[in-house]
Order: structure tokens, then sequence, then C-alpha cells
């Protein structure tokens, strides 16, 4: 009889379950859909990403928001940003850097070993570990180091948080350096040239899931890190290199979608605790940030690029708004864009190694 009343009582209870978690998530769609239509319209940079992870990190402090975000669909969102990345290195962006090719290798470099022993600051934080300071203080490929953080023993809450406050201080203060600091004029006009828009949605999806999945698997196979990322990534870069890519690109739906995902990724496991951390990494990120500008004046009497063109071309992130600002000040975008592209690759693919590494020399450490 007990056994009867006990079914009885769970039939509800589950029923119940599924609508508190169907509510959670109807307010978390709900809510980011809004921060992303209030972000575009006021033209901020990755609005879906930011407005995701503030709404996901705001519900999952107050207890409103669901568990997580399923692992398939985070590894998918991997998958997308990693792919879109590798379709930016494009033959004619590479062969523009010329002769200048070295200069701007060896100066992505030294913003690498920047980031490194930035790392390594922000983990003599007590709340911090070495392989989520190394992720968390790299100058470059946001979206793509939080996607891969967990998968790599890292804390995604605080590599989201803090690389996005990077990102953050590097649009607001961007503009400002340009136009007061350089003496620029932004309202310059610029001509722009399209190759059609790349394929169809309904042509390059399915090219899309072939970098994803075969890419993912490839990695898998031989053992890399974050396979999720950097096997698609390498898949779709080394496909546009050859040149047999037909101009595909990632629909601007699926790339939002994405941004979205990795958003509430990291969003959703956020707590109080990750506020300690947020002044330490504020002044690294600034100390980060003042140092690129100096390799920024190397590099400049390195190729004989303007200062202003140097400094885009070292800004440590915000893509998008570093080509838009190039573009309305007449500079030579296509040497702004191919150097940040090259220290983007250049970040993502050696980054999880260097995690990878920094994780087995604490643990010998530890054992020690």
């Amino acid at each position: 009889m007990n056994d009867v009343h006990t079914t009885e009582r769970s039939v509800p209870t589950r029923a119940s379950d599924l609508r508190s978690r169907g509510l959670r998530w109807a307010a978390l769609i709900a809510l980011s859909v809004g921060g992303l239509a209030l972000g575009e319209s006021v033209g901020l940079t990755a609005a879906g990403l930011f407005s995701a992870l503030i709404v996901a990190a705001t519900l999952a402090v107050t207890g409103r928001g669901p568990s997580r975000v399923p692992r398939p669909l985070g590894k998918l969102a991997q998958g997308v940003l990693a792919s879109a990345v590798g379709l930016m290195v494009h033959r004619d962006t590479i062969a523009a850097l010329g002769s200048m090719w070295v200069p701007v290798v060896s100066i992505a470099a030294a913003t690498l070993v920047l980031s490194v022993a930035a790392g390594a600051l922000l983990a003599l934080h007590r709340d911090v570990d070495a392989v989520t300071g190394s992720l968390a203080m790299t100058a470059g490929g946001a979206t793509g180091l939080v996607a891969m953080a967990r998968e790599l023993g890292g804390d995604d809450r605080i590599v989201a948080v803090v690389q996005y406050l990077r990102v953050a201080l590097v649009v607001v203060s961007m503009p400002m350096i340009v136009t007061f600091g350089f003496r620029a004029d932004t309202g310059a006009e610029t001509v722009t040239t399209t190759d059609g828009g790349g394929s169809e949605w309904y042509v390059s999806l399915p090219v899309l899931a072939l970098f994803i999945v075969g890419g993912t698997a490839v990695a898998s196979l031989v053992r890399l890190p974050a396979p999720a990322t950097l096997g698609p990534l390498a898949v779709s870069a080394g496909v546009e290199l050859g040149g047999w890519s037909d101009a595909v690109t990632v629909p601007p739906m699926l790339m939002t979608a994405a941004l979205i995902l990795i958003g509430w990724q990291a969003g959703l496991a956020f707590d109080r605790a990750i506020g300690r951390i947020l002044p330490y990494a504020a002044l690294l990120t600034l100390l980060v940030g003042a140092a690129c500008a100096g390799l920024g004046v190397l590099l400049s009497h390195l190729t004989g690029a303007s200062l202003l063109e140097a400094y885009l071309a070292t800004t440590p992130g915000g893509l998008a708004a570093v080509l838009a600002v190039s573009a309305s000040t007449a500079s030579n975008v296509t040497f702004v864009a191919a150097a940040q592209v090259l220290r983007l690759v250049i970040m993502l693919v050696t980054t999880p190694l260097m995690a990878k590494a920094f994780a087995h020399f604490s643990s010998r450490r530890r054992r020690a």
C-alpha cells in the first residue's frame, strides 16, 4: 500500500521538476535574447556572448538558472567557433605580410610570453590554479579559450570573467586612445570588397559539420588537448589555405547561437567567489595591455608601419572592434587583420599545449 502512495506522489513530483526546469530554461533564453537585442542596438561586440554570460551568471548566483549546458551542445559550440577562426586564415591575408611576417610572428610570440607571465602571476591567487591562470590571461581568442577551459581542467568561470574583462577594457579604451592619443580622424571613408558573401547556408552547414566531426575525431585520435577546438580549427584552416573551401562561411545565426551557448556554459557555473579575483585580474590585464602597446612601438620600428597601425595590430583582443577602428581611420586594414589573425591562431594553438604542460608540472610538484 505504501508503495502505491509513493508512486502516486512521485508522478506529480517528476512533473513539477520538469516544469521547473522548463521555466528556468525559458527564463534563461528569453533574458539572453533580450540582452542580445539590447547589446546589438548599442553596437556591443559579441553581444550574444556577453548577454548570455551576464544573464546566466545572475540566474546562477540567485539560484534561478538551469544547472548546466548539456555537454554535446558545449562541444558543438566549440567546433563552430573554431571553424570560424580557421576560415579566417586566408592565403591572401597571410601573403599580405610579405617580408614583415618574421617581426609579426616574433611580436606574437612575445605577446604569448607576456600572457604566460601574467597567467603565472594570476595563479599566485589562492583561488586560481596554473591552468586557469594561463588560459585567463592569454591575450587573444577569448571565446575559444573559454570554450576549451573546462576540457583542459581549468575553471571556465574565472577564464570567462577575466577574458571578457580584457576584451571590455580593450573595446572601451581603444577608440579613446586612437582618437585622443593618436589624434586620428575616425570618420574616414573606406572602400570594402566582398567575395559574394560565401556559400548559401545549406551548402555551408554540411561542410561545417565535416570540419567539426572530422576535426574532433582526428584530434582525439592523435590526443591533442581540447580536440573539439583544435581539431576543427586545424581542418578548417587547412581547407581554407588549400583553396578548397569555396567561400564557406559560418551562418550568422549559428555563430550567435554558439556564442550564447559558450556564455551560458561559463555563466551557469558562476558563484560569488569570482569577485575576489577581479581587482587582481584587472590590474594584470592593464599591465598586459600596456606591454602590448610597447610591443606595438617595436613592431612599428621593425616593419615601417605607422605607430597607429602597429598599435592596432598588437592590441590584445577585440578583433572585430580593431578592424572597424582600423577601417575608420584609413589605416592598412590588411596588415592589421593579418597580424591580428596570426596572433589569434598562435594563441589558440599554443595555449592548450602550455596549459597541459602546466597541469603536468603542477601535479609533479604536488607529488614531490
